[in-house]
């Protein structure tokens, strides 16, 4: 599924009902509590702190996936593209950033001198 493809669904979801998106600072809120639950899984799964033994095994995709909701519900209501968002971010990634990190593989530039 494309991202487009993801925002329409969310829209058809969210325009059944009266009520509509949240406000953005809703959107926002919520999106920091999805952000909670995922770090307290990761936590759970990868940190220092195990869950208690009472406490219901929670799934780290599934709250990634609240989050992408959320996100759509937010970039829906300010009518913003995602595709567009995402593309400009890796052109930045692509061009700022592109030294910034050791590459595994790297061809060498035909056009340096060495």
């Amino acid at each position: 599924m494309d991202i487009q493809v993801l925002q329409k669904r969310v829209d058809e979801y969210i325009g059944q009902f009266q009520e509509g998106y949240f406000q953005p600072m809703t959107l926002v809120v919520r999106l920091s509590e999805e952000l909670g639950e995922l770090a307290r899984e990761v936590n759970h799964h990868y940190g220092e702190k195990p869950k208690k033994k009472d406490e219901p095994e929670g799934n780290i995709a599934l709250e990634l996936g609240d989050m992408l909701f959320v996100i759509a519900c937010l970039a829906n209501r300010l009518d913003i593209n995602l595709t567009d968002a995402f593309e400009a971010v890796m052109h930045k990634f692509e061009t700022r950033d592109k030294d910034r990190w050791t590459r595994i593989h790297t061809e060498p530039d035909p056009n340096e001198q060495g």
